[in-house]
């Protein structure tokens, strides 16, 4: 039966970690500083019921409306989705 260290000597060789601050981390290409909307976009996701995956379709849309989308900036597509969605909501 082996017997416990009585010493209170830590026998390990690593030094304690101490908590680092923002202006000692180092930013790496491996280690890149977080963008905001990925850390928020991973927080809103959380909890929220699976997205089905998209369908890829040819649609014609009439140049005005399309231009009136894309002058939103980008993610017009998704926009575009959103408001199919809420009619076919509002339809039921």
């Amino acid at each position: 039966m082996k017997r416990k260290s009585s010493s209170l000597k830590s026998k390990t060789t690593s030094r304690p970690s101490k908590s680092l601050k923002s202006r000692e981390v180092r930013l790496s290409a491996e280690h890149p500083e977080a963008d905001l909307r990925h850390i928020v976009g991973g927080i809103v996701r959380r909890g929220l019921k699976v997205v089905p995956p998209k369908a890829s379709i040819s649609l014609r849309v009439d140049t005005d409306v399309l231009d009136w989308f894309r002058a939103t900036g980008s993610g017009y597509q998704s926009r575009m989705n959103a408001v199919l969605r809420a009619f076919k909501e509002a339809a039921r």
